[in-house]
């Protein structure tokens, strides 16, 4: 039976237990096994260990040069990442991840996990993993363009900024592999989403990266899950990190502050600000709540973009960071959201196109 089991509107991540392991899997499986981490089977679920390609650390120390500092494109708590090229000529991105103990190690697991069961065109993929002695590294497509961060905040001279519909394709595509996470069965949550974790092709087209913290959401009547506080400060919902309850909401409010990102070309924290004006959502908060969104646009944007196409984004953020996560929509309505404004004719026009909350908490943009 194959990994996963279709419906017409959503796909079952459980399945029945394969007899047999591949073996370029092995090692991973002892690995599960090793950090004690049952939450997949508690929940039914079992990644198909036929989809787990195992590279050797020579195999690794040659695609990248002995992991040489001149093919180094990201650094970060987690790790490195390095440009790299296997054999048969492939350009990937490898991750070697820090040796922190059991932590580094569960979060290798999860991320191989996840990647193994989800699959969508706005997820990076997973091409295969390393695990050899201390070494923890994955494999991945290489994204060209690299992360939304690098071409939102500081950037170099002579540089040229997202224009307004590149972020707004950006902003879609994101939606749209955050919307599949959700409806799968059981729901991921994703729990880190931010900029830096947002990649991009050579056409600007997006895929969610870095599962390492991703959870199993709830399921039957269950709203949520209980568990240690886990992200990225600035992006994680009041309501999760006050209290440990995740649910999807929790990605939905991490969301929009990404679309405040975007249209504003602010960072979520930004120390080099004065105090002030270091929070983006404490910044933006006076603008959302008197409507004064010319204020929030992006200047180095230059005026260059629709004012009800701002106007209607800026309403779908005000609903994304609600303080009650009941009131935030659902992934699948700010995807319609989001298309709907991307459908729209640019027309730079001051009369903003308020969206209407139902009572089901669906967008309805006019």
């Amino acid at each position: 039976m194959s990994c996963f089991s279709c419906s017409p509107r959503s796909r079952d991540l459980r399945r029945r237990r394969s007899n047999g392991a591949a073996a370029s899997s092995k090692t991973l499986f002892r690995l599960v096994a090793s950090i004690g981490y049952t939450e997949f089977d508690k929940k039914g679920v079992c990644p198909d260990p036929k989809n787990a390609n195992k590279f050797t650390l020579r195999q690794m120390v040659v695609a990248t040069s002995n992991f040489a500092e001149a093919n180094l494109i990201g650094e970060g708590g987690f790790g490195r990442v390095y440009k790299g090229q296997l054999v048969c000529g492939q350009t990937v991105a490898i991750k070697q991840l820090k040796k922190t103990g059991m932590e580094g190690t569960h979060e290798f697991v999860v991320e191989c996990l996840m990647l193994l069961l989800l699959h969508h065109p706005n997820l990076v993929s997973l091409i295969g993993y390393c695990a050899e002695g201390d070494q923890r590294i994955l494999v991945y497509e290489h994204m060209a363009q690299g992360s939304l961060e690098n071409h939102l905040f500081d950037l170099p001279p002579n540089s040229k900024p997202l224009d307004w519909s590149t972020r707004l394709k950006i902003a879609t595509g994101a939606a749209r592999g955050l919307q599949y996470l959700h409806e799968v069965k059981p729901p991921v949550i994703y729990r880190d989403l931010k900029s830096s974790n947002i990649l991009l092709d050579n056409e600007f087209n997006p895929k969610l990266s870095d599962f390492g913290l991703a959870k199993l959401g709830p399921t039957g009547d269950s709203t949520h899950v209980s568990t240690r506080v886990m992200g990225t400060y600035g992006y994680c919902a009041p309501d999760y990190y006050m209290s440990g309850k995740l649910s999807v909401k929790s990605d939905v409010y991490s969301f929009g502050v990404v679309l405040l990102e975007l249209i504003t070309g602010r960072k979520a924290y930004d120390m080099s600000r004065e105090e002030g004006e270091r929070s983006l959502i404490l910044w933006s908060r006076p603008f959302l709540n008197s409507r004064g969104y010319m204020h929030l646009a992006d200047p180095l944007l230059n005026g260059c973009y629709p004012k009800r196409s701002l106007y209607q984004l800026a309403e779908v953020i005000s609903l994304c960071l609600k303080e009650q996560p009941h009131m935030r929509p659902s992934m699948c309505d700010l995807t319609s959201a989001l298309e709907h404004v991307v459908s729209q004719p640019n027309v730079a026009s001051a009369s903003s196109s308020k969206p209407r909350v139902r009572k089901n908490n669906s967008i309805s943009l006019r």
